[in-house]
């Protein structure tokens, strides 16, 4: 590497021009902090021309990094950017300003500044060579517009969806100094041609940067993430598209090598780039933009494996590198654009599409941790017209896991290894998927049933703050269902709120009936059963609605005379016209109404198959005494190694070890020496890929 002190005129001085690959960043300075601290250096540079121009030391502004690329015939010489693109951009934003402030006072100056802006003379395309700098794609048409406000921009680059009617930060960087330039210097007959003298002598002389400029052996990949590595600018999208980007090549884009580089971006990166995905989002207490999240994910899903945020890049470089899973970047673009499209429907929520649907009820259930497998079943699964059927199964059995109150902390390492038990899976993947969910034994990971899904919708308190969301999912389904019994197609578009019928202050205007007799400050011990039966209704389903308005306190916390008509008159929902049964609210019209709805509902969320044997190709236990059908494969991994095993004759024989052993447990004693239960060491080949004998065991 050679370093040179440049200072920002003489890195625009002749016949140059800096090109920003397009996998750099878009530019990102804002005025607080980058813009304002660049013109108050500016500022102490200017006065010190002005003071004591004799002491005036360039004042070093940080380091940019280039590569010379080869350039034949009429092109103009050319470096590529490795780092440094967004002073780079700024300088040139900054003296763009500073001709069009000379320029509308009629200074000599800003003819001598277009000299730094635009290249002269002879080129091979005059129409993109004639800029200093051309930055990335997401920033050409702005930039473009700046340096050159009679430019045809379609001959720049086409416009990106929504880039019309946004206004870029190049665009405001250049407006910000422009003002800040004119305040300075004066306009009209406030102008001081002096000071325009002066300023521009400041950015000539005192302000300067390193230039970096590498030579044949310097790998351009490792300086940017050397350089990069602890900067908290750049996310973990940005770092990834640089690495994809660098291996596509050429590092320049003028070879041809870079044209079909640039079709690659605009295809299949460009809209990431987009504002959708630079959006921040929450999972959990992370925040991140969405780009980071759906990589996340899609690593994940690729690797079946749990993949953290921070970890990201590190990560998917170390799997490109040793796994070389794509023929081509190509191919790995192409996944990742698969993958996009897969979590785009999924922040859309259209409820007509299956994936809208379930980003629906992911939001409401914060499980953004099925995002990978949601991402493999609409991709690499190739499940078809089944997709609907595999997301519905994978929404039911977490809502009844939720109303059961089972803990959702494994989710993260379930949902990626079913990635992996469904890749070894043959036939079906929705089939198996079912069997695979319908068969967990664990409270970690089990589905339940109608008996335990119906102990949890009428036994458990389910309302609470936190879980308004899934409440209000629950209901909407649950209205919805009645809407379509009824034959009923209305769309109810305002925002519905969860209330209780018997208000949660139910001692004031709610008292329980039959105690009147009992004075106040007695203590009745049959009125205190009655009052803790009746506290253990309040939050119950049975004992909750949904209404198009919140009610307001008085008439919420009312008493029955007063509040049932209320929630009544809320007649464009079923919900609310079937209380119209209702003469009287108390516990036993909770559980009455709490029944009726857990019917629909294991109708809307369906039970997990009841499998008479989860693994049939296996056979049933005792079929074959403690063993698994004629034929089937077992493994025992242990010590380091792999013990391959067949049964035969209603026998385990292992490979590599002497004897045919009639039990599991047999088997592992003599693999061992030690005393093992069997059961938890073999694991037998199934169509489904890989089952721990224990499990086999349990299910058949």
């Amino acid at each position: 590497m050679k370093p040179f002190t440049r200072s920002i005129i003489d890195l625009f001085d002749g016949e140059k021009r800096y090109l920003i690959p397009l996998y750099q960043r878009q530019y990102a300075w804002n005025v607080e902090p980058q813009l304002r601290l660049l013109w108050d250096d500016i500022g102490r540079a200017y006065d010190r021309v002005i003071t004591d121009r004799a002491s005036l030391v360039p004042h070093f502004m940080g380091a940019m990094v280039i590569s010379q690329m080869k350039t034949f015939g009429k092109e103009v010489q050319a470096y590529e950017v490795i780092d440094g693109q967004q002073r780079l951009t700024t300088f040139q934003l900054l003296l763009a300003s500073l001709r069009d402030v000379a320029a509308a006072n009629g200074s000599r100056y800003a003819a001598h500044l277009q000299r730094y802006l635009l290249n002269d003379g002879i080129m091979e395309r005059p129409h993109i060579e004639r800029f200093k700098v051309w930055p990335s794609r997401m920033d050409r048409r702005a930039f473009a517009c700046v340096v050159d406000a009679k430019v045809d921009l379609d001959e720049i680059a086409q416009p990106f969806p929504g880039e019309d009617g946004n206004a870029r930060k190049a665009t405001l960087a250049y407006e910000w100094f422009r003002s800040q330039i004119t305040a300075h210097v004066g306009i009209g007959d406030n102008y001081d041609e002096f000071k325009m003298e002066k300023l521009f002598e400041a950015m000539k002389d005192g302000l300067a940067v390193v230039s970096i400029e590498l030579e044949g052996g310097d790998d351009p990949q490792t300086i940017f993430e050397t350089l990069n590595s602890r900067g908290v600018d750049l996310t973990p999208g940005d770092l990834m598209r640089n690495f994809i980007f660098q291996r596509a090549k050429g590092l320049g884009q003028d070879a041809e090598a870079s044209l079909a580089v640039d079709k690659l971006y605009e295809k299949h990166w460009l809209p990431l780039d987009g504002p959708l995905w630079t959006q921040g989002v929450n999972r959990g207490r992370q925040g991140a933009p969405k780009l980071d999240w759906m990589l996340t994910d899609h690593l994940s899903m690729k690797k079946a494996d749990i993949v953290s945020k921070e970890n990201l890049f590190d990560n998917y470089r170390r799997w490109i590198i040793e796994r070389q899973p794509f023929a081509s970047v190509e191919e790995e673009l192409e996944s990742i654009t698969a993958s996009a499209a897969v979590e785009h429907k999924i922040f859309q929520q259209n409820k007509a599409d299956p994936i809208g649907k379930f980003g629906l009820f992911a939001e409401a259930f914060d499980v953004s941790t099925a995002f990978p497998l949601v991402v493999y079943l609409a991709t690499e699964a190739d499940v078809g017209e089944k997709l609907p059927e595999a997301l519905a199964m994978l929404e039911s059995f977490i809502l009844r896991r939720d109303i059961v109150g089972l803990s959702t902390k494994s989710y993260n390492r379930l949902f990626v290894g079913t990635i992996d038990r469904l890749r070894e899976s043959e036939g079906c993947k929705v089939e198996a998927l079912a069997r695979w969910l319908s068969t967990r034994p664990n409270d970690t990971d089990r589905w339940p049933n109608d008996t335990e899904f119906r102990q949890g919708w009428l036994g458990r308190d389910q309302y609470k703050n936190a879980r308004q969301p899934r409440l209000r999912y629950i209901f909407e389904h649950l209205e919805q269902a009645k809407r379509t019994a009824l034959s009923e197609d209305i769309e109810i578009r305002s925002a519905l709120t969860i209330e209780h019928i018997m208000p949660q202050r139910w001692r004031e205007n709610w008292p329980v009936p039959g105690f009147e007799h009992v004075a106040d400050g007695e203590l009745d011990t049959d009125q205190l059963v009655a009052e803790v039966e009746r506290d253990g209704c309040i939050d119950k389903l049975g004992n909750l609605t949904l209404i198009t308005q919140p009610l307001n306190s008085s008439v919420s916390n009312g008493p029955f005379a007063t509040k049932m008509p209320q929630i009544k008159a809320f007649t464009s929902l079923a919900l609310n016209r079937e209380l119209n049964n209702f003469d009287r609210w108390d516990e036993e019209c909770v559980k009455e109404r709490g029944a009726a709805l857990f019917e629909i509902a294991r109708k809307l969320w369906t039970p997990p198959q009841e499998i008479g044997t989860a693994f049939p190709d296996l056979g049933r236990l005792g079929e074959n005494g403690n063993l698994p059908r004629e034929g089937t494969i077992c493994r025992f991994n242990y010590g380091g190694n792999t013990y391959q095993g067949i049964v035969k004759v209603r026998k385990l024989e292992v490979d590599g070890i002497d004897g045919a052993f009639s039990s599991f447990s047999g088997a592992s004693v003599a693999v061992t020496q030690t005393s093992r239960n069997g059961w938890n060491d073999w694991e037998l080949q199934s169509k489904d890929g890989w089952v721990l004998a224990d499990l086999w065991r349990s299910q058949t």
